[in-house]
């Protein structure tokens, strides 16, 4: 039987440890105090901006900066036409284009000319001769093509759905060429003519001469170089020679065509409307643009029982040079045209 502590000694025990208690839990405390204010510290600006907000209620959008690069406006290039202020030539019609040209394709007669002797950057119009000159080389439409490098646009950067390694043939080529006026098609038909590139320029130009087109020069076969140049009137010879082949005239007024391109079919379209449109009997046509250029058409189109050719280059706008067009076709029907004083444009 273990003997009793005395009383006093006794509460001077428990005293002690409740001491020690009060002691440990203040060290305690004062370690979870601390911990809290470090973690408060490292906690970034933002978050603690966001929790002040939400513990007083209030909803406050947060702005955000935004840093942006001033760019200047591109100034807009004027083509060769309207640096030389053929814009100010005034016309009957009221036309768009700073260039037209109407001559009669069986009779020679120039029905409307409007600054014909300006001597221009004609744009994709180029192909018009690309594709005489294909034909008229013998070359088989049958033989495969393949896109390479070489026919990538290095002078504006154009695109193209024609993508390296494609192959198709010279007649698929041609087609694309004169109806959706592919420029990578359009440099491949020229590379692969006996001779090279080089020489398919030769015989652009050979053939110009023969056409009496004296007003032509041409350095490559897509139109993107505005050293491509001609005349209304040397187009209009173009438009008359071309035409004699049924298979331009097919390739070129065709609305649309769907080629196979690898495992794809892939559909391309005309780059002038006015192919489907009811109202207009078209027998050929090409477009054209670059900025040096402007806006460029050449038709050969039957209408009031006449074949008529025509030349529209420089036009500033989108849809100008078909309004231009449209304009020329009405005046033709209603029985307005009459031959001008200029001398007969000989086509042949």
């Amino acid at each position: 039987m273990s003997a009793l502590k005395p009383l006093p000694q006794l509460f001077l025990s428990r005293a002690m440890g409740l001491r020690w208690q009060m002691l440990v839990g203040l060290v305690v405390a004062c370690l979870l105090a601390a911990g809290t204010a470090d973690a408060a510290q490292r906690k970034s600006p933002q978050r603690l901006k966001s929790e002040a907000r939400a513990k007083s209620g209030k909803v406050i959008a947060q702005r955000k900066l935004v840093r942006t690069r001033a760019v200047a406006a591109r100034p807009e290039r004027l083509s060769v036409g309207r640096t030389a202020g053929l814009q100010h030539t005034s016309d009957p019609l009221a036309l768009k284009s700073n260039v037209a040209f109407v001559v009669d394709q069986d009779t020679s007669e120039v029905l409307f000319s409007k600054n014909s002797e300006a001597v221009l950057p004609i744009a994709s119009l180029t192909k018009l001769m690309t594709a005489m000159v294909v034909v008229e080389s013998g070359a088989s439409l049958d033989d495969e093509l393949e896109i390479t490098t070489a026919d990538i646009d290095t002078e504006k950067g154009s695109s193209s759905r024609l993508a390296i390694g494609t192959r198709l043939t010279r007649g698929e080529m041609l087609h694309l060429a004169l109806m959706s006026s592919e420029n990578r098609a359009a440099n491949a038909l020229g590379r692969h003519h006996p001779g090279g590139l080089a020489e398919f320029v030769k015989a652009m130009n050979f053939r110009a001469v023969s056409l009496g087109m004296s007003d032509t020069r041409y350095v490559e076969p897509t139109g993107l170089s505005s050293q491509n140049r001609s005349s209304a009137p040397d187009l209009a010879r173009l438009v008359g020679a071309a035409y004699d082949y049924p298979l331009l005239r097919q390739f070129s007024t065709t609305p649309d065509a769907e080629v196979d391109i690898g495992r794809r079919t892939v559909q391309f379209n005309n780059t002038n409307r006015l192919v489907r449109n009811p109202n207009w009997e078209i027998g050929l046509q090409k477009t054209g643009y670059i900025s040096e250029a402007g806006r460029c058409l050449v038709m050969q189109a039957q209408m009031a029982g006449r074949k008529l050719i025509m030349v529209f280059l420089d036009s500033a706008g989108k849809y100008s040079r078909l309004g231009d067009a449209e304009r020329v076709r009405q005046w033709i029907e209603r029985g307005h045209a009459a031959a001008t004083q200029a001398p007969a444009l000989p086509l042949r």
